[in-house]
């Protein structure tokens, strides 16, 4: 590694790291109708939101109101975006007359976008007009980042109150994390990106006549603003069909910078944000000391993997050993590999290089962080309060090994809570480990593989586990664009997205109604050392005792197989 290396990792870090406590502190004040800075600019907005959608602000709802509120929404944007991807070829705003999806392609996509998963069994430009993606998918990338946003927020209520059953209510927080968490930094983000040359328009494509003598079409479009969000929601998925390996979705180095970045800034903010709702900022430090100690071993990892030859071509120098292919020749070694890592920490499927040519191990990290839930920042809200599930488990853990009934931030940990922790530890083992089974087991599904052996199954687990931890980034080699894979990988992202997220409202409609017992001397601490050690094993054992055997058929068993063992 350079200089230039560690610098980048270093800014990395800074651009994330110093302006998450006061953007989440923000997130807080903005989500419980508190005075902002934004306020006067968009307060008559919001209050128009209410008038037309005939809410009452100052109405709060119970857990399972809340519930069928968010259903209803998602189900409502699920057969809209379905319909738009189906008839588009009678719709406005496509010049390059591109006809309407094939149904189980438009499910997938209405799915994916729906959420928050972004995976693409398609390339943007050549299958998506205009209309589709600004109306159909733009528009999912905010609400679906803003519904991750609201159960959060709707947990961290739960742990804060006492004896009440009200949780706030799922259109007002809706809209407030819309407004203020999400589309400001979006509005900056796209301003940027226009800057350093992404395109941001609705003339349509351009042909041109090449220096090497032949014609080409350009493809332009709004790509800009759903850059933006699909990046600071964590949504993934790419105007283009290569994502941000795309020199229109990805310019330059600063681009490439401010991009990943912007990545897990807010989820990093939200854990400040849940400190303020509990008004311990230590619970916020413990949090974050844990994603980050993931985040470093995970990125270690990953750079050492990719930056050692092929042992096939181990005699080379690295330049030409095969490290460098795959990756983003014009950002190094480095960038591809501090990408792979931060989209799979967070939920997001963009990619800048390709991971199916990542060495087994470099590729692995990024599949496994996946299957740890996308915990380590995850997803805008989800990647939370699928870290807060852990919490609890840890906890639930060191009440048995203490032999004293668990409890966290003063609500005791009973039989009902257990439960519900207990169905949410199957959503992955349940998407990855079944649906794939059944996809490489089928002979016609199992002909989407494109490798044989072991980086062949990598490449089958890789899109399942993608699917049902709501990433969306791929394998490159798999073929997805089938009907059972459609559909499938469809059912995957459903599950990985609501069997979280109806668990864990139950679990906070559960604890709003407890009284917080007082804090004392004998209850377990929550913010220190001891437990940070005991969050960060207990997700790494969940994780590694799940998906080590499938692990071991796929990238490990190519890794010895390189070696000659």
């Amino acid at each position: 590694m350079q200089v230039q290396d560690y610098g980048l990792i270093l800014a990395f870090f800074v651009l994330v790291l110093v302006p998450a406590p006061f953007i989440g502190r923000f997130i807080h004040r903005a989500m419980e109708g508190q005075r902002t800075f934004l306020t006067p600019v968009f307060a008559p907005v919001e209050r128009l939101c209410y008038r037309i959608a005939g809410v009452d602000p100052h109405s709060e709802q119970d857990w399972k109101t809340y519930t069928v509120a968010l259903l209803l929404f998602n189900a409502a944007g699920l057969a809209l975006l379905f319909a738009i991807l189906m008839l588009q070829g009678m719709l406005p705003l496509n010049p390059q007359k591109l006809p309407g999806l094939e149904w189980t392609l438009a499910f997938n996509t209405a799915v994916s976008f729906v959420s928050n998963t972004n995976w693409q069994a398609y390339s943007g430009e050549a299958s998506l007009s205009y209309f589709s993606q600004m109306v159909g998918l733009g528009v999912q990338n905010f609400v679906s980042a803003a519904v991750g946003l609201c159960v959060l927020v709707a947990l961290a209520r739960g742990i804060s109150r006492r004896s009440t059953d009200k949780l706030g209510n799922f259109w007002v927080d809706l809209t407030r994390g819309t407004l203020y968490a999400l589309l400001p930094l979006c509005l900056l983000l796209a301003l940027f990106l226009v800057w350093q040359g992404v395109p941001q328009t609705l003339l349509d494509y351009v042909s041109v006549h090449t220096l090497a003598g032949t014609d080409q079409v350009v493809p332009l479009g709004p790509a800009a603003s759903q850059i933006a969000i699909k990046q600071l929601g964590t949504n993934g998925g790419g105007f283009f069909g290569v994502n941000s390996a795309h020199p229109f979705e990805n310019p330059s180095a600063w681009s490439n910078l401010l991009e990943v970045a912007s990545i897990i800034l807010i989820p990093a903010a939200l854990v400040f944000t849940f400190g303020h709702y509990v008004k311990d900022l230590r619970q916020s430090r413990a949090l974050l000391a844990t994603m980050l100690i993931l985040f470093v071993i995970g990125l270690g990892v990953t750079l050492y993997s990719e930056f050692q030859p092929n042992p096939a071509l181990a005699a080379l120098p690295i330049e030409q050993s095969g490290s460098l292919e795959g990756k983003e020749s014009r950002l190094g070694i480095t960038a591809s590999a501090l990408w792979a890592v931060t989209t799979t920490a967070a939920s997001n499927g963009s990619v800048n290089a390709m991971h199916d040519s990542f060495s087994a191990i470099g590729g692995m990290i990024p599949m496994f962080n996946m299957m740890l839930g996308e915990v380590i920042f995850g997803g805008v809200g989800a990647g939370l309060y699928g870290m807060l599930l852990f919490v609890l488990i840890a906890v639930f853990l060191a009440g048995l090994m203490i032999g004293r009934t668990p409890e966290y931030l003063g609500k005791k940990l009973e039989a009902r809570e257990v439960r519900l922790l207990v169905a949410t530890l199957l959503v992955m083992p349940v998407g990855v480990l079944v649906f794939c089974a059944l996809a490489v087991s089928l002979p016609g599904p199992a002909a989407s593989i494109t490798n044989p052996g072991a980086h062949g199954f990598s490449q089958a687990l890789y899109a399942y586990t993608s699917g049902t931890a709501n990433n969306g980034s791929a394998f490159a080699g798999f073929g997805a664009n089938t009907p059972f894979h459609n559909i499938m990988i469809g059912l995957a992202m459903l599950l990985g997205r609501f069997g979280y997220i109806l668990p864990v409202l139950a679990i906070a409609g559960s604890l709003a109604a407890k009284q917080r017992a007082p804090v004392g001397g004998n209850s377990f601490p929550t913010h220190g050392p001891l437990f940070v050690t005991l969050l960060t094993l207990t997700i790494l054992l969940v994780g590694g005792l799940t998906f080590l055997p499938a692990l071991a058929l796929g990238p490990i068993a190519e890794h010895l197989a390189l070696i000659g063992l």
